[in-house]
């Protein structure tokens, strides 16, 4: 393998170059590289200067996650960085692109940083359940102060450099066309001059003199880490930074990132990382398939799904003919559509000049013609066979020859929606989540017929619009809806069978969802698919809504809320329960949270595991892909099929014949053979 450290001189300056595309990854071979290169200039007399940057598109964007889990091989990153920063020679590092992670904690060893305006720097490492390694979370606060450090460490968002340089982080802004010569001359100009060292710098003060810093940004973020045991890591040691030396500070980060990364949140998370890339790919579809040009698209229905289906579209530059049947919901639904971004540029996240520039990609219309010559065309009309197969055959006639044709089917059949138009190929089905414009999951469901472009392109398109893809075969509820089934089951048998409703969503919300299913059910409205028939009443939520209790939006449902929303259990809805249970001859009993758990999830795995077994999904962690994009599975737990590998697939067929639930052979298979359903 080539070295990918390089050194130039110019004049007194050595110049270290990193070229490991395609992120110039902190590997073995460029650690190894960097120490030397380092050393050689540190040793070198008629060397009164360093440079380090990198080539290609980015600056070092972090450690080789192809590492973790492996014996390590050294030099280590921290070596490197304190040779590096023991120096008497100013180090520069010229940054452009991404500094992340281990190439930021590269960035803190230099003395002096310069970068051009578009770069960023970031510590990310909590976004993979671990915190900074090589001493950035100590070098961190002691050069721009715990304050400002600790939204970089715990939630682990990137900053531009602008940003950095205001709080210290970057030395000086640089032009984007002469990084490499105006580096050498910023390193030039600190020749002679006593190098200041990040692990001495005191601007982590802040956080000694105001110690409430730390509990202040705990309450505000706290919603957003719940759970998650990195960022509690990452604040806890951005606190010893102001309490400890920095050896004893680098010293108690190393204990802490060991930790993290051998436990099962890390490990969960970074099975995320590479099941994220993972789903992009479609097996038997090969990389350099054609693609479809997709310039113009169209969206049948103004409603909340049609409207934020188009929002992906405008917001992205790509205009969008959207058609509705009567004027009143047209107008409606663009006056949503326009709110929505104005709302948006209220908050500071666009401005009203791009709130125009996006509606202005929008043309309204009451005729299916004015659809003629979309690339795409997108259904998001009432979830009906009849409906549906209707609006596609529409399509056919007047669409041109060659464009896609979508539903947003959330569970109906794809390949008998395509068999109402003569071209099955050119149809599929896109499943956005509600709502469409916030959502970031696409289920993308191959239909029998759907050609490998076809696919190919809407996987693409995906990733222009900002969603997460993950392709599904055709079967009732495709990958998530299907699997979300078995859980609404047990969770109505729970209930009747004596279990607290509130304690299923309780047992929900601890494992680490957002919402539980009643909760769920009193936010969308239990009287959605109500016949209105008051006297008619042969279900729980049939009964609910008889007595007036419809959801939040009239504030009775399962709970009972007040002004602000908050839920108290109903005393009435229990009796209503009960009631139920006594009609049907259900005994009720005291049901554990441990039961209710197994009893709600188990079944949800045994349903992913018949879901690979038909080859629905592509592989187990599309599934994980899924449920954490799409249902707010906890991200620590890595997905519903990792959880499963994480807790024993041998426990989850026990369990689910304890309570007398069917397991599939797929999945009972793999458990006899000590098998998990994630190889990596």
């Amino acid at each position: 393998m080539t070295n990918p450290i390089s050194t130039q001189r110019d004049g007194e300056v050595l110049v270290v170059i990193s070229n490991n595309p395609p992120v110039n990854a902190l590997g073995q071979a460029v650690r190894a590289g960097l120490k030397e290169a380092i050393e050689a200039g540190l040793a070198d007399d008629s060397v009164e200067a360093i440079v380090i940057r990198c080539d290609g598109r980015t600056f070092f964007a972090g450690a080789d996650i192809t590492e973790f889990g492996k014996p390590p091989v050294g030099p280590s990153l921290p070596e490197v960085l304190d040779a590096m920063e023991a120096g008497d020679k100013p180090v520069v590092a010229a940054i452009h692109g991404t500094a992340l992670g281990g190439g930021c904690e590269v960035a803190l060893a230099c003395h002096y940083r310069v970068a051009v305006p578009s770069a960023k720097m970031g510590l990310p490492e909590v976004k993979l359940g671990l915190i900074p390694g090589a001493g950035g979370t100590q070098r961190l606060p002691r050069v721009i102060g715990a304050e400002a450090a600790l939204p970089m460490v715990a939630i682990g968002n990137p900053i531009p450099a602008r940003k950095a340089q205001a709080i210290g982080l970057v030395d000086e802004i640089v032009s984007e066309e002469s990084l490499a010569a105006d580096a050498i001359v910023f390193a030039r100009s600190k020749i002679g001059q006593p190098v200041p060292r990040s692990s001495e710098g005191t601007a982590n003060q802040d956080g000694v003199k105001n110690p409430d810093i730390f509990d202040q940004f705990r309450a505000k973020n706290g919603r957003k880490m719940r759970g998650f045991d990195a960022p509690n890591a990452a604040i806890e040691a951005v606190k010893l930074a102001g309490e400890m030396p920095f050896a004893e500070g680098v010293k108690k980060e190393r204990e802490m990132f060991l930790k993290l990364v051998t436990g099962t949140q890390s490990a969960a998370m970074r099975h995320y990382f590479f099941a994220e890339r993972a789903a992009n790919k479609i097996d038997d579809i090969p990389a350099d398939t054609p693609l479809i040009p997709i310039k113009k698209v169209g969206v049948i229905g103004a409603g909340t799904m049609g409207g934020g289906i188009t929002m992906n579209f405008l917001s992205a530059g790509i205009p969008v003919t959207i058609l509705e049947m009567q004027q009143d919901a047209l107008d409606r639904g663009t006056g949503v559509m326009r709110k929505n971004y104005e709302n948006t540029a209220k908050r500071g996240r666009m401005t009203m000049e791009q709130v125009d520039q996006a509606m202005g990609l929008l043309t309204p219309t009451l005729s299916y013609d004015d659809l003629a010559d979309c690339d795409l065309v997108i259904e998001a009309v009432y979830e009906n066979m009849d409906v549906k197969k209707e609006v596609f055959a529409k399509l056919d006639s007047v669409v041109k020859q060659g464009a896609i044709l979508a539903s947003n089917t959330s569970y109906l059949n794809v390949d008998e929606i395509a068999l109402a138009t003569k071209r099955p190929g050119y149809v599929l089905g896109l499943h956005f989540f509600s709502p469409a414009n916030v959502m970031k999951l696409l289920e993308i469901v191959r239909g029998e017929k759907t050609r490998d472009d076809v696919l190919a392109t809407c996987m693409k398109l995906a990733k222009t619009i900002g969603k997460i893809a993950a392709v599904s075969g055709v079967c009732p509820g495709f990958i998530g809806n299907r699997m979300l089934s078995p859980r609404q089951q047990q969770a109505n048998a729970l209930i009747m069978e004596g279990a607290n409703y509130w304690d299923v969503d309780d047992v929900l919300l601890d494992f680490g969802f957002p919402m539980g299913p009643f909760q769920m059910a009193d936010l969308a409205g239990i009287d959605i698919g109500w016949h209105r028939d008051p006297t008619k009443v042969t279900t729980v939520r049939e009964a609910l809504c008889a007595a007036g209790r419809f959801g939040q939006k009239n504030g009775k449902g399962f709970y009972d809320y007040d002004a602000a929303r908050n839920r108290t259990p109903s005393d009435d809805v229990k009796a209503i329960i009960a009631d139920f249970a006594a009609k049907e001859g259900t005994a009720q009993r005291e049901i554990s949270k441990d039961e209710i758990r197994e009893r709600l999830l188990y079944p949800m795995v045994n349903e992913g595991a018949k879901i690979l077994e038909e080859k629905m999904a592509q592989r187990a962690s599309d599934i994980d892909v899924v449920w954490i994009n799409g249902y707010g599975w906890p991200l620590y737990t890595g997905g519903p099929m990792f959880w499963a590998d994480t807790i024993g697939l041998d426990t989850i067929v026990a369990g689910l014949e304890k309570y007398g639930l069917p397991v599939c052979d797929y999945l009972r298979g793999k458990a006899e053979r000590g098998e998990k359903f994630n190889s990596q």
